[in-house]
């Protein structure tokens, strides 16, 4: 059975400016932002919370900090007593969405699909309030619709239209395969908005053509059409390419305290902005606020930093957490002491590189390996800088001398460090 949040409940919803505010923040685009304006104005004058969904695919079981942004600004409208829905794409899935690619992904298996879906119920109330969120999975209505109710949902949409779709158009015109099944794929979204009669729809800016395909559907069937609230996909921790695990930029949500921390903290003080708008809870004002006490040099950027790591780190593995993640890297890298906590990885030894005869390691495989870079070539380009250093001394050639396995070393890449055991 779905699990639907006891709404009966009265609330008080705060003023619409107040409620503007934290809604907006993060937000790259709302269409239409009189519209949300209105219909926030009728909540609040009826007592009615308004029906905010996101929809999310498990086409892969872990989730990364990039992930929820889209259900931190759930989250929000939570937060303001409005009635949230954490809708698992369990039939999309079946499908693949076609969002930003160039050839048809790779169907998933229904065993798969239902694992993942497991793990992303279970990671998604790290962040929403479990017993006042609606968890639904889009099977329940896709799953009955039938081939007759398939074929009159595809009569509200022309074959033009999908192929309006950016990578629909790019395929067509470069002459690359687009399987029929995936033309399905935003009518099926759509309809997600007509059965659970949405007033908002989130999600990413990647997926504008989907989400607005759920208006004109809810329109078509007689319903007052969603606003589309879309936010930004947020850079991983280069500060250049979207946040993602194969380019080995991200921060996993089941990362260990220490290791989030100390990825939060390798950030740019420019990309901190961009962290403190997408994954906290500051309003705008406040973040606004802490921009201006640097510019007017009463706050450092580190300690804000330090603050936002700390934060980040406490909502997924609660304050206590968060404090020793705080206290073992000033340790590391303030003071210059080691701490027993620090995450140990091991390492094959032909996998860095060591030979009986050679009896030296590469450092670029070795520092890729254990995700202090992301590739061979990021890591070359550490040792040029100067910003490696094993057991405390600064390495810039690309090879160490390892007499002997197992090797234990301590290695630090810039404000990163690991125990790394060659055996």
């Amino acid at each position: 059975m779905p699990n639907r949040a006891d709404t009966s409940a009265p609330f008080t919803f705060a003023p619409v400016d107040e409620q503007m505010d934290l809604l907006e923040k993060g937000a790259a685009e709302i269409i239409r932002v009189s519209d949300l304006r209105e219909r926030l104005e009728k909540s609040r004058a009826t007592g009615k919370p308004l029906r905010v969904k996101a929809g999310f695919d498990p086409t892969a079981p872990d989730l990364h900090l990039g992930h929820t942004v889209l259900m931190r600004k759930l989250k929000h409208f939570q937060d303001l007593g409005h009635q949230v829905i954490f809708l698992v794409g369990d039939f999309t899935s079946l499908i693949g969405d076609p969002t930003g690619r160039s050839a048809t992904r790779k169907q998933l298996t229904s065993e798969q699909i239902a694992e993942n879906a497991k793990t992303y119920t279970e990671q998604v109330f790290r962040i929403l309030d479990r017993d006042k969120t609606e968890v639904r999975f889009n099977s329940e209505w896709l799953g009955t619709l039938g081939f007759e109710g398939f074929i009159r949902l595809a009569a509200h949409f022309t074959v033009s239209q999908m192929l309006e779709r950016d990578e629909f158009h790019k395929r067509f015109r470069e002459e690359k395969p687009i399987s029929l099944h995936e033309l399905l794929y935003p009518l099926a979204q759509a309809y997600d908005s007509v059965a659970l009669e949405c007033d908002v729809e989130l999600g990413g800016t990647d997926q504008r053509f989907n989400l607005l395909s759920g208006r004109e559907l809810q329109r078509d069937y007689g319903q007052q059409p969603q606003i589309v609230l879309m936010t930004p996909i947020i850079e991983g921790l280069d500060g250049v390419q979207k946040m993602s695990k194969s380019l080995g930029n991200a921060i996993g949500i089941h990362e260990p305290a220490g290791e989030m921390y100390g990825k939060l903290m390798s950030i740019s003080d420019t990309l901190m902005w961009t962290y403190w708008t997408y994954l906290t809870d500051l309003r705008v004002s406040e973040i606004e606020a802490l921009k201006a006490a640097v510019a007017a040099g009463s706050e450092h950027p580190m300690a804000l930093k330090k603050r936002l790591a700390r934060t980040i780190v406490a909502g997924f593995h609660g304050d206590e957490a968060a404090r020793k993640a705080d206290e073992n890297w000033a340790l590391m890298f303030q003071k210059g002491a080691t701490t027993e906590d620090m995450e140990e990885v091991s390492i094959a030894a032909i996998d860095a590189g060591w030979t009986e005869d050679l009896k030296s390691i590469r450092l670029e495989k070795v520092i890729t390996l254990a995700s202090l870079a992301a590739s061979g070539t990021e890591a070359a380009r550490k040792l040029k800088e100067n910003a490696v250093r094993i057991d405390d001394a600064i390495h810039s050639t690309p090879k160490l001398a390892v007499s002997r396995l197992p090797a234990r070393l301590k290695l630090r890449v810039g404000k990163r460090a690991k125990v790394v055991v060659i055996s």
